[in-house]
């Protein structure tokens, strides 16, 4: 007899239960129905997602830092590990530029804000500063200073990612130094607390989607629908060129690793939706390190260039920035001559490098744009005000995939990506079963079809059953 096939309901009803991607679908859809029918209910929603989103930002710490220091100790080259850093920063210098040059061009083009003449002494100025919180960027001094620690523990306290990457690569180099006769437990204590800290990433996940319900639906009950009417051309105009952003991305990827975007995003759908959701790229950093792990990339690229690029490669924010200062200057009657354009890009790369973590750092980005320029009144920043937050799909997409296309293409730059490997994997060879992906969101990273293996020896393993994490635990190598 042939086997009998489950209704339609029990298939539907066995995908939500065990696809982390269709729960967090269906939290989406069910988020804007609620804000849009019940908006002043929808807006008490959002602690719902800044719950998940300060679980989220407890492990990405001490995540990044057991990372890198295996990674480095493992590795055995300080020297290759510093090479990484460089790489990588070469490389987001060039891709924010290009995100910024886009911008520029195609508000030219477009010109979204032509038209308005909006009078700037009529906007309500004293909203931006409630949106900052009366902060302001640092100086490039005062950015080098904060990216030093002042304590151990400290950086840890405030979730300083750029404070704990130096410190990782201190404790790194110290491993290699000392050698594994010296500190012979430390390594194998360092790899079984990230297994750990894989495990509670799990755990958190599971209450993906009621956070992506509560800040959807916190969205469309303050905001409504009607903003998106209202600035229209200029919504559009941003998605559009961050299309054209990300395909020249593909392009790159294409180019320099031999791999498919497309195959890529399908492959980290349930965190890029997760991230669309919770318009925050945080949230979903240990999953998508974990799968730039198993998707070839070795610890010490993915544990250095993926937290760096949160930093220094915001490609979504400078695309916003420097369309979002034309379309100022445009709607208050400023034509920008083309020097004024270059100061524009000039300034916009300084100050898009020190946004990370700053309350209203776009609108601070911009008023010190406007700043420079002396043609722009600051005040008229608050032109944004209304549209900022739907402009957070578009950064938090572009955003991240340009921190993830850094990290193959430094890593293929190193000599540190196992390309057979990541094709395999995006391909679906080495992927979980769907009757599986549920289990995933749970499972630490070493015990998700050998993901822990893959990353050091390069090679896909077996299906395994779960396990206590030193079981997984490879032999520490000798370092130094």
């Amino acid at each position: 007899m042939p086997p009998s096939v489950p209704s339609l309901p029990r298939r539907v009803a066995r995908t939500l239960r065990t696809s982390l991607f269709a729960q967090v679908s269906c939290a989406l859809v069910l988020g804007i129905v609620v804000g849009k029918l019940w908006p002043d209910t929808a807006t008490a929603l959002q602690p719902l997602g800044d719950g998940f989103t300060r679980l989220i930002k407890t492990v990405i710490s001490p995540l990044v830092f057991c990372v890198v220091v295996v990674g480095i100790a493992k590795a055995g080259d300080l020297k290759a590990f510093g090479r990484i850093g460089v790489k990588a920063l070469i490389w987001f210098e060039i891709a924010s530029t290009a995100a910024l040059v886009i911008g520029l061009v195609a508000a030219n083009v477009v010109g979204p804000g032509k038209g308005m003449n909006v009078d700037p002494s009529s906007l309500n100025t004293a909203a931006v500063d409630e949106t900052t919180g009366g902060g302001h960027l640092p100086t490039t001094a005062e950015f080098v200073l904060n990216a030093l620690p002042q304590s151990f523990v400290g950086a840890f306290a405030e979730n300083e990612l750029l404070q704990v990457l130096i410190l990782a690569c201190l404790v790194g180099a110290a491993l290699l130094h000392l050698g594994h006769t010296k500190v012979p437990k430390i390594l194998p204590a360092i790899e079984q607390a990230q297994e750990i800290i894989f495990a509670v990433v799990g755990f958190i996940m599971r209450l993906a989607p009621i956070a992506v319900f509560g800040a959807m639906a916190h969205l469309v009950g303050n905001y409504g629908l009607g903003v998106m009417r209202t600035y229209a051309k200029l919504i559009v105009l941003c998605y559009v060129a961050a299309a054209l952003f990300d395909a020249l991305l593909a392009v790159a990827l294409k180019a320099v690793t031999g791999l498919s975007l497309w195959k890529f995003l399908r492959y980290i759908r349930e965190e890029m939706l997760l991230a669309l959701g919770t318009a925050s790229t945080e949230s979903v950093m240990p999953r998508v390190m974990q799968k730039l792990r198993r998707a070839g990339a070795r610890d010490d690229a993915v544990g250095l260039v993926l937290p760096t690029g949160y930093s220094f490669n915001l490609d979504g924010a400078s695309l916003y920035l420097s369309i979002g200062t034309l379309f100022i200057a445009q709607a208050v009657g400023v034509d920008l001559s083309l020097g004024q354009q270059i100061t524009v890009v000039l300034v916009l790369m300084l100050t898009s490098k020190g946004m990370a973590g700053i309350p209203g750092s776009a609108f601070l980005a911009l008023s010190a744009t406007a700043s420079s320029l002396g043609a722009i009144p600051a005040g008229a920043v608050a032109l944004l005000l209304g549209v900022d937050r739907i402009m957070d799909s578009m950064r938090v997409v572009t955003n991240l995939l340009g921190n993830c296309v850094a990290v193959f293409a430094v890593s293929r730059w190193e000599g540190a990506l196992d390309t057979a490997q990541a094709k395999r994997t995006l391909d679906g060879e080495d992927t979980p079963a769907p009757d599986d992906a549920g289990k995933d969101a749970a499972a630490p990273v070493g015990t998700q079809k050998g993901a822990g293996a893959e990353a050091d020896i390069g090679a896909p393993v077996p299906d395994i059953p779960a396990q206590k994490a030193g079981d997984l635990k490879e032999p520490a190598p000798e370092a130094g």
